[in-house]
């Protein structure tokens, strides 16, 4: 039996935990799978990661919703007048970030054949590395509005994560791209507009008229709408027993 109650700084550890186990399966599964293609084909080798991170990811997103509000609370800006429109407009930009892989949802069951593509248009004109940025601007938000030790060390988890997903994936990429690789890499960023700024890139405002992107927004406006009641359903998990085998 475990008691009911589990000290609130024990679920920042809890969560850092999670995001570590999260960080080996995502991360890991994207270095083996150029392994996995070759033995399993792009198909199942894309069913096997999808079917080991989304649980993770689920349970990552419900255990940070249910524990959003532990730890110390170092400030309180939720009172200040604009926030909350400030609040979800950082946040609606970093989903047009965080989720370039919209443009080809059908890859992600593997109804398409999936594919590693080399391209530097659209949102990769201003960062080589869209999601990163977008997980800062969501960490940077969402900090910003909870104001809690826990919502803090989540977020520098999942900023730590994303930076090595940038040396890991410039990685990935070279050794399998080679020459072509460095040829992106010399007229695109890391820092968001960085190469715009500096001649190597040129945006194309045609480019982000694209049904994906409309999507995004539309689930940004979804999210909004069904955000209370988001927060009600969390709150009916129970996570004791994991936190103790973890804390």
């Amino acid at each position: 039996m475990f008691p009911d109650v589990v000290p609130m700084h024990h679920t920042s550890l809890v969560m850092l935990l999670l995001l570590l186990g999260f960080a080996v399966i995502h991360s890991g599964g994207a270095a083996l799978r150029f392994w996995g293609e070759q033995h399993l084909g792009p198909r199942l080798w894309r069913l096997v990661f999808v079917g080991a991170s989304l649980p993770m990811a689920v349970l990552l997103v419900a255990y940070f919703l249910t524990h959003r509000y532990d730890g110390l609370r170092l400030w309180n800006l939720q009172g200040v007048p604009g926030m909350a429109p400030t609040v979800w407009v950082l946040t609606a930009l970093s989903f047009v970030f965080l989720y370039p892989a919209t443009f080809r949802l059908l890859e992600i069951p593997a109804l398409l054949k999936p594919r590693v593509r080399l391209y530097s248009t659209g949102i990769l004109r201003v960062s080589r590395h869209p999601q990163m940025v977008g997980q800062l601007l969501w960490c940077f938000s969402h900090t910003l509005w909870l104001g809690t030790s826990f919502a803090l060390m989540a977020s520098l988890g999942l900023v730590a994560h994303h930076l090595f997903a940038v040396w890991h994936g410039d990685r990935r990429l070279h050794q399998r791209f080679g020459e072509a690789f460095e040829e992106m890499r010399r007229t695109t960023s890391i820092l968001p507009f960085q190469a715009v700024l500096d001649g190597r890139q040129q945006l194309v405002l045609s480019e982000f008229l694209r049904p994906a992107y409309g999507g995004v927004l539309l689930a940004v406006v979804v999210f909004w709408w069904s955000h209370r009641w988001i927060g009600a359903a969390t709150a009916a998990f129970s996570f004791t027993r994991l936190n103790h085998l973890l804390s």
